[in-house]
């Protein structure tokens, strides 16, 4: 939390002769991952996903604390947490990007994006080309976006004992609903 209010700050000291209608913001976006494999499917969910946008310059900002995923069961989440992503080590999941594409926040529409940037999890960070969704209506914005994350790629370790039950590439889905940023008076 204190690295998003720190990102959170430091954006909106840069954006000081912006006006406040261009920041929109979330801390209760939803995030969800599906592994699939013979043996077994792993599903969990976040519902506690922070974002910030700038709808000025398309900048975009979303950060994902790792233990707050929620499992069905409670030994995956235990292994999730402490033998794959070693939250305790890497606690949190981060997209520092722009959206390509020129949108007109101020017009109602749903609009087809990608956004480009640094995508960090377990303490790799990678560039990456998300697409989505930008829905935009009665003055708030929604973002939908799914990707695929190789395991591999952020040096995430799954044991040949378990390997037959995870997936090597992790499906996710996320949704944010974003509200204008109201800072403090």
């Amino acid at each position: 939390m204190k690295t998003f209010l720190f990102i959170l700050a430091i954006s909106a000291a840069s954006l000081i002769q912006l006006k406040a209608q261009n920041l929109f913001s979330t801390s209760n976006g939803e995030t969800s991952f599906f592994s699939e494999t013979p043996v077994e499917n792993i599903t969990a969910v976040n519902k506690f996903g922070q974002a910030i946008l700038n709808t000025s310059n398309n900048e975009i900002v979303v950060q994902l604390t790792m233990k707050q995923f929620d499992f069905p069961n409670k030994l995956m989440q235990e292994h999730f947490n402490e033998n794959y992503i070693e939250s305790d080590k890497y606690p949190k999941a981060l997209f520092k990007g722009k959206i390509n594409e020129s949108i007109d926040f101020t017009k109602n529409g749903a609009y087809d994006i990608s956004a480009t940037g640094d995508f960090t999890l377990h303490g790799v960070t990678k560039p990456r080309t998300l697409k989505g969704k930008v829905t935009v209506a009665q003055g708030a914005v929604s973002i939908a976006s799914e990707f695929d994350v190789a395991l591999a790629d952020h040096n995430i370790e799954v044991p040949k004992i378990v390997f037959m039950k995870i997936a090597q590439t992790i499906k996710v889905k996320s949704k944010y609903n974003l509200a204008p940023y109201v800072g403090k008076k």
